[in-house]
């Protein structure tokens, strides 16, 4: 099998990494717009680079794995719907609703795959939380309290591109929420801070953000970012039910300190970032993928279930802007998908 990266930043490098090794993939092209970077991956790795994103169609290859800037996504996956090729793209497929319509018809039409990258699908911890709700060990699920927490800001320049904390960060634990939960949310109401460096205010975004989501079922949850955590990166996630409550991302390297005097000592080494905390994670979904693209199992994770994460984003952003309830109705998109 030979598999096409588009985009070799930390992501792409990661991904590039699991591909070159993994015993079902033969040989990997990879490009980026920084050709100097590509190629001096391609040379560690001992695989090839290409000029340019035309070069990967037309040397041919098997699957695409599309790990660039945002606003690429939609279009290349377009690209590769036209070729006839399976994909899998980092998430979100596009910054808005219809990019993410357009493209996900353009599979459809075709009858290709697009596999979306929610790498907290294949997370021990989360994975172990479905299947408590599944099995009826929690009772009737209540609460469920969710926080991602980066340790730093991103770059600056960066931020305008990013669609914002909802599109960015939080769309993880709107996408994960549904998958342990098998709920659907129905309304949400936000609200946002950007008390913190001046960056976030110049680019519209906010530091820190916070929503209330209610599911179909009544369970409610809470979910919290920031990208300010100084004590480190921290992905947990809370579900309280009648008759036992379990939570996700707690252990010696959750950065989180008691002030109980019997309390467990502060992490010696908190997770520095994403990479690191889901790496098991990032690899089991590329070894699903080619699964997936060898015809060995059903797409975990499409593109409609990537939209209906999006328009929890768009929700949340919405009721931020406004400072009121918003119904998941109002936003564009169609039904959700049954879950598998």
């Amino acid at each position: 099998m030979r598999i096409g990266v588009i985009g070799t930043g930390r992501i792409g490098t990661l991904h590039a990494n699991t591909l070159s090794r993994h015993r079902e993939v033969g040989s990997l092209i990879l490009t980026d717009a920084d050709a100097a970077r590509a190629q001096g991956l391609a040379h560690r790795l001992g695989e090839t680079a290409a000029p340019g994103v035309e070069e990967i169609f037309r040397w041919g290859v098997d699957a695409v794995v599309i790990t660039t800037a945002t606003s690429a996504h939609a279009e290349l996956i377009g690209r590769a719907a036209r070729s006839g090729l399976p994909v899998f793209c980092e998430k979100p497929i596009a910054l808005d609703l219809p990019g993410s319509l357009t493209a996900i018809a353009e599979v459809e039409a075709a009858g290709t795959v697009l596999q979306m990258g929610f790498q907290r699908r294949f997370d021990a911890g989360y994975t172990g939380a479905r299947e408590a709700v599944r099995s009826g060990r929690l009772g009737r699920l209540h609460t469920v309290r969710a926080l991602t927490s980066d340790q730093a800001p991103p770059d600056a320049a960066w931020l305008p591109l990013s669609g914002g904390l909802y599109r960015d960060t939080l769309i993880h634990d709107f996408d994960v929420l549904r998958w342990v939960t098998d709920r659907e949310v129905t309304d949400v109401y936000a609200a946002g801070s950007d008390a913190g460096p001046r960056m976030f205010r110049e680019a519209g975004d906010v530091d820190t953000a916070a929503a209330l989501l209610t599911l179909d079922d009544g369970t409610l949850a809470t979910l919290t970012a920031t990208r300010m955590n100084g004590a480190g990166y921290d992905v947990r996630m809370e579900l309280a039910g009648e008759r036992d409550q379990i939570v996700v991302g707690l252990d010696d390297r959750t950065p989180i300190a008691s002030t109980e005097p019997t309390g467990p000592p502060a992490a010696d080494k908190p997770w520095p970032g994403f990479l690191e905390r889901f790496g098991p994670a990032y690899e089991a979904e590329l070894n699903a993928f080619v699964e997936v693209v060898r015809g060995e199992r059903a797409n975990p994770c499409d593109g409609r279930e990537a939209l209906q994460a999006l328009r929890i984003a768009e929700a949340c952003e919405l009721s931020r802007r406004e400072r009121r309830p918003v119904h998941l109705a109002e936003i564009a998109g169609g039904s959700p998908p049954p879950f598998a």
